[in-house]
């Protein structure tokens, strides 16, 4: 199973997006609020090369914004 990090921030409808469309294919993952916590902030900033969220890390595959095409792809999903 992949291992799925979603990198959020408070308010984001986007990061919404992305963690309810992992929900509804039932794929777990972790989030990682950047507002909240200044090393996943740094993490994220590190992996994506900036600071807009969501950021989601698919065994080391980096997807910017709500993108359900990339997501099904890094996912493997037909």
């Amino acid at each position: 199973m992949a291992k799925v990090i979603v990198y959020t921030k408070d308010d984001c409808p986007w990061c919404v997006k992305v963690e309810d469309y992992l929900r509804q294919n039932n794929i777990a993952f972790e989030e990682r609020n950047a507002q909240k916590n200044p090393e996943f902030a740094k993490e994220m900033v590190r992996k994506s090369g900036g600071a807009a969220v969501p950021v989601t890390d698919i065994d080391g595959i980096i997807i910017l914004g709500f993108n359900v095409k990339k997501i099904r792809e890094a996912l493997k999903l037909a």
